[in-house]
């Protein structure tokens, strides 16, 4: 359950900053675009590079661990801090995006796109 939940975490991470980037301009954008490429990277590594090992791992309990099992958890550790890394500093960017959105108020440049349905040129 644990997998589940966290990859979808991790993915409604990416695709919520990835829709601030759409729906904004400017510094905005290229803030929660970062923040989006970030979280694809860390949730890309947990797919990619550490599942696979705990899938491995998991194997060790029911037989004994191999003989390289030193280089493979030092693999896995590889990528946990990759990760991590990744998933902290898009973090970062949307910290530092809500205080600038907070102290210097809502940027005329960094507005939606497109006006909202009930607004009618005024």
């Amino acid at each position: 359950m644990n997998g589940i939940t966290m990859q979808a975490a991790m993915g409604m991470s990416a695709l919520s900053s990835m829709t601030l980037a759409i729906m904004t301009r400017g510094t905005t954008r290229r803030l929660a675009g970062g923040a989006a490429l970030l979280a694809l990277t860390s949730f890309l590594i947990t797919r990619l590079g550490n599942v696979p090992i705990n899938g491995q791992i998991k194997k060790w309990a029911a037989t004994s661990a191999p003989p390289d099992h030193a280089e493979i958890l030092a693999r896995w550790e590889a990528f946990n801090y990759a990760r991590t890394g990744a998933a902290f500093a898009a973090f970062v960017l949307l910290i530092l995006l809500a205080l600038r959105q907070h102290r210097t108020g809502r940027d005329p440049k960094d507005r939606p796109q497109t006006k909202p349905r009930w607004h009618h040129g005024k």
